[in-house]
């Protein structure tokens, strides 16, 4: 059972439950607060986002592997409305990516690859069995 074979919405959420309970990621005190780029209006609602954007973004890096900081701030980018002028596409903040993939890497889940030509971070042993644990349990409570 691979990860890419459960659907990512569930494998995220699943995995953002395995992330806080095993205290890999730690929300810092400005996230309460912050907008996730400056297309956003406002915060986050959720309370848990903080996890459910790392989970995201460990699955990101497992799939496309090395991944720098400015790639993954394009993906969480969007359309910011600026009035009668036409809208445009900005991209998303690049603290919050680098702040969580900081807390993987001390984690061991993700490491940072500066050997080959490509830069950017890469998803460790350990993490990708920590995809296909979760993705295990999601596969066998489907059934």
């Amino acid at each position: 059972m691979h990860f890419q074979d459960v659907e990512p919405r569930r494998l995220i959420e699943a995995l953002a439950l395995e992330l806080s309970s095993l205290k890999a990621l730690e929300p810092p005190k400005w996230s309460a607060f912050v907008k996730t780029g400056s297309h956003k209006e406002r915060p986050p609602l959720k309370d848990d986002w903080w996890f459910v954007r790392g989970a995201a973004l460990l699955r990101t890096i497992a799939l496309k592997g090395p991944v720098g900081i400015s790639k993954l701030s394009a993906k969480y980018g969007g359309r910011k409305r600026r009035g009668h002028d036409p809208p445009v596409f900005r991209k998303g903040s690049r603290h919050i990516p680098r702040t969580i993939l900081q807390q993987l890497e001390k984690s061991g889940f993700v490491k940072s690859e500066l050997k080959t030509g490509k830069k950017g971070r890469l998803a460790t042993p350990k993490g990708i069995s920590l995809l296909d644990k979760t993705a295990q349990k999601l596969f066998k409570g489907e059934k």
